[in-house]
């Protein structure tokens, strides 16, 4: 299949499109670089021995997103691209509806006019209701509490009425849980542009010193140790996932949504326990207090990812925290070199 891949330099997307070539399909990237590299995609290629091509491009931009469409055809279309910080969302929610929503909208107008039925869209856990009970079902309750969430929820409405106006559309809706990790040739993996949003590239940042010690936010809850519990899956399963839910999309019509998550719940203090042994690391971390809208414990129910996309998470936590180390470390001797590195200034007369 020839798949067009949205975001596909950012930390997902790059995995995705591995996954895409290892299955020996061909892809097209678009990605505006707001939060990426473009260095991601010469890794894609490296890893892969096989050549991929991209495009500068915003999807909030039609008329230049319209020049990929009518140069290229396509199968389907694996929808990354987007803004993805709750915090910043709470600060500036009219960028994050123009960007996640309106962006998606002008895609998938494009993916009409050219003949596009077939698209996997990465949403996200923070759809479901802060009280969901665990494990969570694709059929508990849809309330998000941030603007962030809120988009992704918007999209999946409009997936849905999109569907049942277009009986020969078919979207699949991917609620990922916390993705981490990087890919297991260490040449990859979340690159931050800015101060973390997640968990563990900041844990990292920590163990590295570049940032002060993590704070752990709050260790009075309910759970085994006090601190919140959330699933983290590999970002190499999750990957996976995506092309599972490609073929599905092929052969049905209308809208589904499927879980991916390890389906397991782990504390913030377990995963830094696990950390520091799976690597032999100190982590140097903090007690901090609660955050507003924090919940407890947050973990997916996958059932029925297995059994529908025939999918499954392969990599336990220990995996998922070596690789992300191995990365690190290859990244961290990649911006020593590059400081190292004197250039030639121009002499004047």
């Amino acid at each position: 299949m020839r798949v067009l891949v949205t975001g596909g330099a950012g930390y997902i997307g790059s995995m995705v499109c591995i996954e895409l070539l290892n299955e020996g399909h061909e892809l097209f990237i678009v990605d505006n670089f707001s939060n990426s590299d473009a260095s991601a995609i010469t890794k894609i290629m490296s890893i892969t021995g096989k050549m991929v091509q991209y495009a500068n491009v915003d999807i909030t931009d039609r008329n230049a997103l319209e020049v990929v469409f009518r140069t290229y055809s396509f199968d389907s279309v694996i929808h990354l691209a987007g803004k993805k910080s709750v915090t910043e969302s709470i600060e500036n929610p009219l960028q994050y509806y123009y960007d996640n929503l309106i962006g998606t909208v002008m895609l998938v107008q494009l993916m009409q006019q050219y003949g596009v039925h077939s698209i996997i869209f990465s949403s996200s856990a923070t759809v479901y209701h802060p009280e969901s009970i665990c494990p969570i079902q694709e059929i508990a309750e849809l309330k998000s509490s941030s603007p962030y969430g809120r988009t992704k929820l918007a999209i999946e409405n409009f997936f849905r009425e999109l569907c049942d106006a277009h009986p020969t559309f078919s979207a699949v809706l991917l609620r990922y849980f916390n993705p981490i990790g990087a890919h297991s040739s260490g040449e990859i993996g979340e690159k931050p542009l800015e101060v973390p949003n997640n968990l563990l590239p900041y844990l990292m940042d920590a163990v590295s010193g570049k940032r002060p010690p993590l704070e752990v936010f709050g260790n009075d809850y309910d759970t085994i140790d006090g601190s919140g519990i959330r699933d983290f899956i590999h970002v190499e399963d999750l990957a996976k996932g995506h092309i599972k839910a490609l073929y599905y999309s092929m052969e049905h019509m209308g809208c589904e949504s499927f879980n991916l998550g390890s389906g397991t719940g782990y504390s913030v203090l377990q995963l830094i326990e696990t950390f520091a042994t799976a690597n032999k690391i100190e982590v140097p971390y903090n007690i901090g207090n609660r955050r507003p809208g924090d919940i407890a414990i947050s973990f997916a129910d996958i059932t029925k990812a297995q059994q529908i996309l025939g999918w499954q998470p392969l990599k336990n936590l220990t995996e998922m925290c070596q690789d992300a180390w191995r990365w690190q470390l290859k990244l961290l001797q990649e911006q020593r070199v590059e400081a190292q590195i004197v250039y030639p200034t121009k002499k004047t007369v």
